[in-house]
């Protein structure tokens, strides 16, 4: 089996991984935000690799910067996100530093590699 050119990428795969955190932090949210703040950061969260994944398949330079682009700004969405997440108490502090500090590092390794490919 061929791997996709999307999995060797690091930015992919911290973006993964930060995807599954939002979902474990989220599980424990008000049950009243479901279709609110947990459905947004869900969304936002699920973009980040998903845009990745879809500006490497598109095989042209342009593109993939693009789709690079939109999952930085979904990134700066899931940070505000968190940020009101805390606010609400809705996580805690560690969770609430953990979870920027992952979003820090994939927005430093999505922008070197848009930059990269400038």
């Amino acid at each position: 089996m061929i791997e996709s050119p999307h999995k060797k990428l690091e930015a992919w795969k911290k973006s993964m991984d930060l995807v599954e955190d939002i979902y474990k932090v989220s599980k424990s949210m008000p049950t009243e935000e479901k279709y609110g703040l947990i459905s947004q950061m869900r969304r936002a969260a699920v973009s980040v690799p998903s845009n990745i994944a879809e500006g490497a398949g598109r095989r042209t330079i342009p593109k993939f910067i693009n789709f690079l682009s939109i999952s930085i700004g979904s990134l700066s969405e899931l940070d505000t996100q968190v940020e009101l997440s805390f606010r609400l108490k809705y996580i805690n502090e560690d969770s609430y530093s953990i979870l920027l500090n992952k979003i820090d590092k994939c927005k430093a390794l999505t922008y070197g590699l848009r930059k990269k490919l400038m």
